[in-house]
């Protein structure tokens, strides 16, 4: 692990984990690793953030220690990374620049693309990725959505 990174990126990753290791325990916990990650720009969830750590945390502590944490956020980088095509498609869509997407932004793309849809469809749409019930799609929903068909084609 250490043999992948050089000294300068190793302290780098030691700062940025002593600055969310809140009680310096030498370990971070669920809600630490929120913050850091919230602090790179991503929005996990309190369900993804547990799933996270369980994939990480090698020694059951409930907890990711330095090595751990490390590779979790080489890998969130490299997804980061990835994630500005994403955010540029959200952005054609998000026409109101609002955040969200809603039916009356998504019915105009979809005619500007070619490809009219009823307003029964649009909803239906919506629906179908709309994990809260708001009525409209959110940047993590849109992002979700992305990466799960992303996945589908792969197989």
């Amino acid at each position: 692990m250490a043999a992948e990174l050089d000294p300068e990126e190793l302290e780098e990753w030691r700062t940025i984990f002593n600055l969310f290791d809140v009680d310096g325990d030498q370990s971070i916990t669920c809600q630490e690793l929120g913050v850091v990650l919230r602090s790179m720009g991503q929005t996990p969830s309190d369900q993804e953030l547990k799933e996270m750590i369980k994939d990480m945390d090698e020694d059951g502590s409930g907890t990711v220690d330095f090595e751990e944490f490390v590779i979790l956020m080489k890998r969130k980088t490299a997804d980061v990374e990835g994630n500005d095509d994403i955010e540029e498609a959200f952005r054609v869509f998000d026409t109101k620049n609002d955040g969200v997407i809603c039916a009356e932004e998504l019915m105009s793309v979809m005619i500007s693309l070619g490809n009219p849809r009823t307003e029964e469809e649009i909803k239906a749409m919506i629906a179908e990725e709309d994990n809260d019930g708001d009525g409209v799609i959110t940047k993590e929903e849109f992002t979700k959505m992305l990466q799960r068909k992303k996945n589908q084609n792969r197989l």
